[in-house]
């Protein structure tokens, strides 16, 4: 893993904290929140450590220019766009849907960074991501292609580095506190959890990682998942892959789909805002709070545990104009 090629552009480690009025309001378990939200880049977020060995990746085959896809709204094209210019490359972002009138929060940001945005239909997302890539390479560019949230085997590494990162950080940190027994966390792509199950395995985190589904069943996720963790175990020629059963997944709370903000959200936002000053967003930390709070109430977890959310940023996509008025 020290080997591997790798620009320093997040703001690591990123703070883990107790959070006593949440965990008060519920009377137990033990929450905290690994603050991933805090990263730096462009207002932080977790594809800043996929970035990191992706962006060294990308300057070693010597591009010029960073390809992605995602939402209208998408934290990962936010991020790509601004790591773009950090290392004065070009940057093209295929955003799924129509282009709003009004240029807000992430789309705005894209703006801000000199992407250039190409709007597409998300089930020609792979046609369009080829057909942006020809065009650059006819233009006499060197692209290079980021998958849809970073979520390869070069940027789930980012990902094992973040669990070494947290049992070290408990550890010099935290001393009269056992390790969680669950790390809960938002999964759409699934590069973000495969890297943390994969790293869990490495460096022998004993305790549960459970993904709160944003986008599909849990069939599909935990599949994906599994088999890109695997991926990422042949790519660093580790010789155990990880076993299926290792990938936990929970899709109850897809409410609406992907995006659409429901009373559950709503409620799970303004809790975490209301009891502990801390934000969330409305499409992945959101969703997985309130995935969370409503197991928590189920008696899912014991009350001695301990659950460490981890925050995986997001938070501008608050601003979008679709959201306004939600909070009131």
């Amino acid at each position: 893993m020290r080997d591997l090629p790798r620009i320093k552009i997040a703001h690591l480690p990123t703070p883990v904290e107790f959070l006593p009025n949440l965990t008060g309001l519920f009377g137990g378990p033990k929450i905290y929140a690994k603050r991933d939200d805090q990263t730096g880049l462009a207002m932080g977020g977790n594809k800043a450590r996929k970035l990191e060995f992706l962006l060294a990746e990308a300057l070693i085959l010597g591009a010029d220019t960073l390809i992605t896809a995602g939402a209208a709204q998408s934290n990962h094209c936010r991020q790509t766009a601004a790591a773009a210019a950090r290392c004065q490359l070009a940057c093209i972002l295929i955003l799924f849907g129509d282009e709003p009138v009004h240029h807000t929060a992430n789309l705005l940001l894209d703006d801000l960074f000199g992407a250039q945005v190409r709007w597409a239909r998300r089930e020609h997302r792979d046609a369009e991501l080829e057909a942006a890539f020809q065009d650059a390479t006819a233009n006499g560019r060197r692209p290079y292609l980021i998958p849809y949230g970073g979520s390869n085997p070069v940027g789930a590494c980012g990902y094992i580095h973040a669990i070494a990162e947290l049992l070290e950080q408990w550890d010099e940190t935290l001393l009269n506190s056992a390790l969680p027994e669950w790390i809960i966390l938002p999964s759409g792509s699934g590069g973000t959890q495969a890297g943390l199950a994969l790293g869990a395995n490495l460096f022998h985190y004993s305790g549960r990682i459970l993904g709160i589904s944003v986008d599909e069943q849990a069939d599909a996720l935990k599949d994906r998942v599994t088999r890109l963790a695997t991926d990422t175990a042949e790519y660093l020629g580790i010789e155990e892959p990880i076993a299926e059963l290792d990938v936990l997944v929970n899709s109850d709370f897809l409410g609406g789909g992907y995006g659409v903000v429901g009373q559950a959200e709503v409620e799970a936002i303004q809790t975490f805002a209301r009891s502990e000053g801390l934000v969330l967003d409305p499409v992945y930390t959101g969703r997985a709070a309130a995935g969370m709070l409503d197991l928590i109430r189920k008696n899912t977890f014991r009350t001695d545990e301990s659950i460490l959310f981890w925050h995986t940023g997001g938070v501008p996509a608050l601003f979008a104009d679709r959201y306004r008025g939600l909070f009131k």
